[in-house]
């Protein structure tokens, strides 16, 4: 008999315990255990949070007793003695130019541009080095926790295939500029180049394709408007450098009698899909009218510096609460594609210009890399932040290391001591796509082989 009481308490366990399991709700992934820097709107922390997440989208955000309660998983990543954070947005880049990293350094922006970059792209850029340089500049953009990229280049749709093969979610603008170039020899072949490319990869889960017409020095005013045209008929952003450099205001003012933001706006071009980049050179009356058009901006702090191109007015434009992001620029001008640099750069550049060490705090930084940054590329709607709803594009930094021992405050933490080597785990989409630092998606060490065989044809082009 008491053999008998025993064998019905155990079985009451069980079913007690399975209809307990059975009210929790199943989801593809919890990561659980470390501390949640939301950056959300009340810039929450959560210590021992947790993420759940199904399909493509975070469902829940919380203490992890409270999600370990609500959700089950068959995936769970746990991060105890982490730092959970968005991943990272790097707002301005050109990904092939991986491969042309190192070719030309110290020289001013127009030396660099004509004597060295646009010669050497005439002579190798080609549909399979764009997709050799893009699978590098991914790889490196995993590894460092980037997981949105903004960037402007030729044969784009090539890049848009290596990025979507990878997880990766891009804004991806095919550059259009009024000379011939590698992929479309003619204005017109570009404008049907950019038209296809949009239809193709609209609606997309991870690649919102652009225009990206180069600047308003190299594409003519009756050009900018046709693009404009097309981004009204396509609904695409439209990706463009501006006010990069004092040259370029002076040139500006005389041959069109306006500043470049003002030339812009002049011409009908500005609008709220438009993501300006580096805009170093803009007055008060030029971020009115950025503001007025809901522009996003892309601020460079370590291509600017490399380049000697100025200091934009970061803090003024953060003042102003305009949408301004942090981008790397291409390789050939940084050389990496390292966000913790850039938001490392952006704090301490702008402390020493203004003279002012309270100018842009790690806080602020931290922000322009993610939930600002998003805004500046118009997709704050989807990402930048880890809140329930948005887009699971998340990073696992391990916090353990010498260089960030002793930690007091996880902005100054993850801004002024964080190396991309810290980045553990990455999460795009709700899919796992780095897991104890292996990349799962693409093969490092055969895209260091095809780097290397075109960093081999690159020398001997510049030779002849």
């Amino acid at each position: 008999m008491k053999k008998l009481k025993i064998l019905f308490f155990v079985l009451f366990l069980i079913i007690f315990s399975q209809s307990i399991f059975a009210q929790k709700k199943p989801v593809d992934l919890i990561i659980s255990g470390g501390t949640i820097v939301t950056m959300d709107s009340g810039k929450r922390l959560i210590l021992n949070g947790a993420v759940a997440v199904k399909a493509d989208k975070i469902v829940a955000v919380g203490a992890s007793s409270e999600i370990a309660r609500q959700f089950s998983s068959k995936q769970i990543i746990n991060a105890d003695g982490k730092v959970i954070i968005p991943g990272l947005i790097n707002a301005h880049t050109h990904i092939p130019m991986t491969l042309f990293r190192g070719i030309a350094d110290d020289l001013d922006l127009q030396e660099w541009l004509t004597k060295y970059i646009f010669p050497a792209e005439a002579k190798n850029v080609s549909e399979d080095f764009v997709r050799v340089g893009t699978q590098l500049g991914l790889a490196e953009m995993i590894r460092g926790g980037t997981t949105t990229y903004c960037d402007m280049y030729y044969f784009e749709d090539a890049v848009a295939d290596e990025t979507f093969k990878a997880g990766v979610r891009g804004v991806l603008g095919e550059t259009m500029i009024d000379f011939p170039v590698p992929d479309n020899k003619t204005w017109d072949e570009a404008m049907a180049y950019a038209e296809k490319f949009v239809n193709k990869w609209k609606n997309n889960s991870l690649i919102v394709p652009a225009l990206a017409p180069h600047a308003p020095y190299t594409v003519s005013a009756e050009h900018l408007q046709a693009v404009k045209r097309l981004s009204d008929k396509t609904n695409a952003p439209i990706v463009i450098h501006v006010a990069e450099t004092q040259k370029e205001v002076d040139d500006s003012l005389e041959s069109k009698k306006l500043r470049p933001v003002e030339y812009l706006a002049n011409i009908g071009f500005l609008n709220n899909r438009m993501i300006a980049a580096h805009v170093v050179f803009a007055n008060d009356a030029e971020l009115d009218l950025l503001k007025k058009f809901g522009v996003g901006i892309a601020h460079n702090p370590q291509s600017n510096m490399k380049l000697a191109s100025g200091v934009a007015p970061v803090p003024q434009m953060l003042q102003m609460n305009l949408p301004v992001g942090l981008g790397t620029d291409g390789a050939a001008s940084n050389n990496d594609l390292n966000m913790w640099e850039e938001m490392d750069t952006a704090a301490k550049l702008h402390k020493v210009f203004a003279k002012d060490p309270r100018v842009i705090t790690a806080e602020q930084a931290f922000e322009m890399a993610t939930i600002r940054g998003a805004r500046a590329l118009h997709l704050d709607n989807l990402i930048g932040s880890i809140e329930t709803g948005k887009r699971a594009d998340i990073v696992i930094v391990d916090f353990d290391s010498l260089h960030q021992t002793p930690y007091f405050n996880v902005y100054s933490s993850l801004v002024y001591a964080t190396k991309a080597s810290d980045v553990r785990d990455v999460v795009i989409n709700g899919k796992v796509i780095m897991r104890n630092r292996r990349l799962l998606t693409l093969n490092e060490s055969i895209i260091k082989k095809s780097a290397n065989a075109y960093r081999t044809k690159i020398i001997t082009s510049l030779m002849n």
